[in-house]
Formats: C-alpha cells, structure tokens, sequence
C-alpha cells in the first residue's frame, strides 16, 4: 500500500500566493520622476485599491518570485513628444520583493548611461512576479496612465 503524501501547509500558502497574484495580474511600478512605488493591476493599467490589497502585498513581499521586469528610460522631445528607451529583464532565480532595488539598481544606470541627457525625464520600472511579457506600447500606456511624463520638466 503506498503512503499518502504529506501536507504542507507552507507549499499551499505558496501555491495559492502566487495564483492569487497571477489571476490578479499584480505588478509593483516605481516612476522616479513623480516618486511613486505602487501595486498595480498592469493588464488593466489601474491602481489596486480593493479590500484583497492587504493580501496581495503579503503574497508579493513573504514569498520570493521569479520576476521579469520592464525596465525603461523616459524621455521627451524639445517638441514634447514622449518616447522611452527600454528593456525586459528575465530575471535568472527567484528574489524576495525587498531585494528587487538591487537587481535593478546596476541594470538601471547602463540604461541611464545611454539616454540623452536633454531629453531624460527619469528611470521607470514594472516588475511583474512571474513569466510574462510587456510590450512597449503596453508599457508606455501605463507609464502616461499615472503621469510618468508629466512630472517633471525634462532637464
């Protein structure tokens, strides 16, 4: 007779986390030009404001994931037209949400070094926990959606 597999509570609180996380299409946004760090809904391009925030910030910060992170340099044009240099970062492990600014810190200044310094607005990033992909233009939505352009002059 074969024995039944253990519980786990832990690997189900795992499991559960990051469905959770996934069916709600959770993702962090950080805008260095306004200072904003926030939980967003990245299909939709929405704040997450609802009850279940509480919950989903548990399951991103206690549990480490395997990111991919959309990573650009905003800029704009004497003329005024917006335009973003960028890149998806598919991250090699899994990382802890407090650990992700470490990550991202040395990839974010070979970015900054090849932007033009006139028309940069400031670094953005949206870090999503799990494998998927960003298309620009997605990404550019989100970006205009919370003002990611529209808080500072360009230098």
């Amino acid at each position: 007779m074969s024995k039944r597999k253990p519980n786990s509570a832990h690997a189900r609180m795992v499991r559960y986390s990051r469905a959770m996380l996934r069916t709600n299409h959770v993702a962090v946004l950080d805008l260095e030009s306004s200072n904003l760090h926030t939980l967003i809904n990245w299909k939709s391009a929405a704040a997450i404001t609802t009850n279940a925030r509480r919950a989903l910030v548990d399951s991103l910060c206690d549990i480490p994931h395997n990111w991919t992170i959309y990573l650009a340099g905003l800029h704009r044009s004497p003329k005024g037209e917006h335009y973003m240099k960028s890149e998806e970062l598919a991250l090699d492990g899994i990382y802890l949400a407090a650990h992700l600014e470490d990550v991202i810190g040395p990839r974010a200044e070979v970015l900054r070094a090849t932007c033009n310094p006139k028309h940069f607005v400031g670094m953005a990033w949206i870090a999503m926990p799990y494998d998927t992909t960003l298309t620009e233009t997605h990404a550019a939505y989100i970006f205009e959606r919370f003002g990611a352009w529209s808080a500072k002059e360009a230098a």
